[in-house]
């Protein structure tokens, strides 16, 4: 049978109540708090960073705020920047390619809710899909870039 986490990662429905995803998500809290009150490039900035996304090829440059879910879902290619408040809900995996630029204000979202009320609020289900970012993309202020969407180029 699965965990919650791994019903998470399949994009199938999943209990976010659930203990596991609880604490790593108030981990990912108390990381964040820590990364969005430090200031950037600093030894705690750096280090938080290396807790809180561990899977990058490099350090990725973030202008804080920044916010996630959990961290751990985010996949960086070299070269990556986020420019101010950047949000990425990553009930899922966000994979970035190399040399992707985030403008001010752009928020990704693997996050869903069922439709059916019944799993929505008596069940109390989500579910997520992945998305994926290719290489030299730039995405402008205030996009939001929602389930699924694929963004690829060949330069």
């Amino acid at each position: 049978m699965k965990t919650e986490k791994e019903k998470m990662l399949a994009g199938e429905a999943y209990l976010a109540s659930d203990k596991e995803l609880f604490e790593e998500h108030t981990r990912c809290r108390e990381l964040l708090m820590k990364l969005n009150q430090s200031t950037r490039h600093s030894d705690t900035w750096k280090s938080t960073i290396e807790s809180l996304l561990p899977n990058r090829v490099d350090i990725p440059q973030i202008n804080p705020p920044f916010y996630c879910d959990y961290g751990s879902n985010i996949i960086f290619g070299k070269n990556f920047y986020a420019n101010y408040n950047c949000t990425v809900l990553d009930v899922n995996t966000v994979e970035f390619g190399d040399n992707v630029m985030l403008a001010p204000n752009v928020q990704i979202y693997t996050a869903g809710h069922p439709l059916d009320v019944k799993q929505r609020v008596e069940e109390g289900v989500e579910f997520g899909l992945p998305i994926k970012i290719g290489h030299n993309v730039w995405i402008g202020g205030g996009a939001i870039i929602c389930l699924e969407s694929l963004s690829e180029t060949t330069q």
